[in-house]
């Protein structure tokens, strides 16, 4: 009966009766289904009486744990690896992370790989995770004990993700506690890495189907596969993460799509990017597809590893190529000239002046999308820009495109959040920006003194930023700097704070905490 009532449930999905985008819009009370709450990828949510008097609470001397009568403020604390990069989401009373497997959850199942774990939402209790093998290519493709990058996309009884070897994936919410079902049945050996078949039980993932966009597409990942899965209609959107060598200066796949759309019912191929991204790519295309509608029509936006700023048609179409493609509508060049060149001679990437491409993901917002540029954080600084740029146009739209652009910003690997006619960015160097969202113009940056990694969340009237040093800073979202609350965690942050049913999430490198106003 269960393949039945989930066969059912992609019939109604397809025919858009129960499509992701239109179920799940936010607000108040509402899960924090995907990387970025909506389809939009804006950084906002809706919620009520976030606390700022947070403490995180000790750490034990006797082992890895928190002392939980040491915290304030904290619901529950659950326990990751070692390192922990996968922005959490909150769907269907289940709490999801991507991780590496430095705590074991399988005492049989030892070692470097990447794990997605699940835990309720209510009690933080472990539920069941997927143990993703390491690719072996070390650093070139798979850097050690990075563990899963993406943020899964939840719509009813499934999700899709993408793993550290560079598949995309849909899963079954419950794991394997409600039977192995799908075409796929082959857990046991997918998340062995010694040859022996894995003890499957309920506590184990339940894979529904897997494309390999290595085999598939021939990419070549760039030291992670790090992409969030965009999920409209019938279709998921994935970049492919395809980029340089180790040389940082051959392209190995050139002609491989650095976009996907696959079928999220069967996991085929239906359609890919032509616009020759990877041959231009500068070091990986890393950045999350986003979604919108545009004078009524819906328009995918991307942003490449080029340092490109893509609009596309959504549906796949048959192009001169022959094959279904998805259809350019416009591109924006996120890098003003000076940094492309000087005196007619090309700048070189990594240098600080230099060229960045979009690692963060592109926010939709009312017909505009906003554009941020950055490199690898192992680059270092340089400098960046953030553009405003008109989605209703076409072709080539560099320079005319640019409703604003606003320079005194570095290199950002973090998505903005926008809020009540401001935009809210942070920096790679450590500096929140708070800009007005109609001129580009700042009201005020207020520094970290860290690095940041994770992006802004607005909820609750408040920003909260996370840093390098585990820190949590709370300002007011509010055209004047306020300054409300630091938090200081056991740990660097290096994802992203969400919230979810008035409840915060700040996963740390080794605990993710579910935060709540509590009484005494």
């Amino acid at each position: 009966m269960k393949l039945l009532t989930k066969s059912l449930i992609f019939a109604l999905s397809l025919s858009g009766i129960s499509g992701f985008a239109h179920a799940h819009k936010g607000g108040h009370g509402t899960d924090w289904p995907m990387w970025g709450n909506t389809e939009s990828r804006n950084m906002a949510g809706e919620a009520n009486n976030l606390p700022i008097e947070i403490e995180a609470g000790e750490r034990s001397r006797e082992d890895d744990s928190i002392q939980f009568d040491t915290t304030k403020n904290v619901l529950w604390i659950a326990k990751l690896g070692s390192q922990t990069y996968g922005n959490t989401t909150v769907a269907g009373g289940k709490v999801y992370v991507g991780t590496n497997n430095e705590s074991p959850r399988d005492p049989n199942q030892i070692g470097d790989r990447g794990v997605l774990m699940a835990f309720d939402e209510k009690t933080g209790d472990f539920e069941w995770q997927l143990l993703i093998p390491k690719l072996g290519a070390g650093k070139v493709s798979d850097w050690e004990y990075v563990g899963l990058c993406s943020s899964p996309a939840v719509e009813g009884e499934f999700l899709w993700v993408v793993t550290n070897r560079g598949e995309a994936m849909c899963l079954d919410v419950n794991g394997l506690a409600d039977g192995n079902d799908g075409p796929y049945q082959d857990e046991a050996n997918y998340m062995s890495t010694n040859g022996t078949p894995v003890e499957l039980n309920d506590q184990h993932a339940d894979i529904i189907w897997i494309f390999d966009m290595r085999d598939e597409l021939g990419v070549f990942p760039h030291n992670v596969s790090s992409c969030s899965p965009l999920v409209v209609d019938d279709l998921v959107y994935v970049s492919t993460s395809n980029g340089v060598d180790w040389s940082h200066n051959n392209i190995p796949a050139p002609f491989s799509p650095s976009l996907v759309a696959i079928n999220k019912t069967t996991g085929e191929l239906v359609g890919e990017e032509v616009s020759q991204v990877s041959e231009r790519v500068l070091h990986a295309s890393w950045s999350s597809a986003s979604y919108g509608m545009v004078k009524d029509k819906p328009l995918l936006v991307w942003g490449g590893g080029d340092g490109f700023c893509y609009g596309f048609e959504p549906k796949p179409v048959v192009g001169d190529e022959g094959f279904e493609i998805l259809k350019e509508v416009w591109r924006f060049d996120c890098n003003p000239p000076e940094y492309r060149e000087k005196d007619g001679v090309a700048l070189k990437y990594a240098t600080y002046g230099g060229p960045s491409e979009v690692i963060s993901t592109v926010v939709m917002h009312e017909g505009i999308a906003y554009a941020m540029i950055g490199q690898d954080p192992e680059h270092g600084d340089g400098v960046g820009m953030l553009s405003a740029i008109d989605a209703s146009l076409q072709g080539d739209i560099t320079g005319k495109g640019a409703i604003w652009t606003y320079k005194d910003i570095g290199r950002t690997v973090s998505t903005p959040s926008i809020y009540n006619g401001m935009i809210f960015a942070a920096e790679y160097d450590g500096d929140l920006h708070c800009v007005d969202l109609k001129t580009g113009k700042p009201h005020w940056v207020y520094e970290t003194h860290s690095r940041i990694w994770g992006s802004t969340l607005v909820a609750d009237g408040k920003v909260f930023l996370a840093n390098e040093d585990g820190q949590l800073v709370i300002l007011e979202a509010a055209k004047e700097e306020k300054h409300l609350a630091t938090i200081e965690f056991e740990t660097p942050i290096y994802s992203s704070p969400i919230v979810a049913n008035d409840v915060l999430y700040i996963a740390t490198q080794t605990h993710l905490y579910a935060i709540k106003e509590t009484s005494e």
